[in-house]
């Protein structure tokens, strides 16, 4: 047994800036997606400072019924945003569920039906807002035309 903690003293994609930003709930535009389909999820930032600032949104994904052990969250897309005091933008991540393959028990790469949590947030130990989503149909498995990157949008 060790009395040193092992927890990181920062956590994946800590950072600072010099003005503060409040965010909005997420929408996403479907709970319910094929698993050869797509979701588009939203959060809308604002620069509440009286300076300019950069706030890098992050989108994680959470698998919390995976059949095989997968890590509790994965950074699947981010934008960096600059914005004038005052100013604000809606950050968009069109995700295809591609990006919630993972290898299962068998060896080929799959995406499974079932609940998925999407999150967006300031740093991996600093989630603003979650939903979940559910994945529905056969399990489908990808090949190395799947797709690996999200769409990113941001709208001032």
């Amino acid at each position: 047994m060790s009395n040193i903690d092992p927890t990181a003293q920062y956590p994946f994609g800590h950072g600072l800036g010099y003005a503060p930003f409040a965010w909005s709930a997420t929408t996403v535009s479907a709970t319910r997606i094929g698993t050869d389909g797509a979701v588009t999820l939203s959060v809308r930032i604002e620069n509440a400072g009286d300076r300019s600032g950069v706030e890098v949104v992050q989108l994680y994904l959470h698998d919390p019924v995976a059949s095989v052990v997968l890590p509790v969250q994965r950074l699947i897309a981010w934008a960096r945003v600059e914005l004038d005091a005052g100013e604000g933008a809606t950050v968009s991540f069109e995700m295809p569920t591609d990006l919630a393959s993972f290898t299962g028990r068998d060896g080929r790469r799959i995406v499974e039906p079932g609940e998925i949590v999407l999150s967006v947030g300031r740093s991996s130990g600093d989630l603003v807002s979650s939903c979940s989503a559910r994945l529905e149909g056969e399990t489908r498995v990808v090949d190395h035309t799947r797709a690996l990157h999200a769409q990113v949008r941001v709208q001032r």
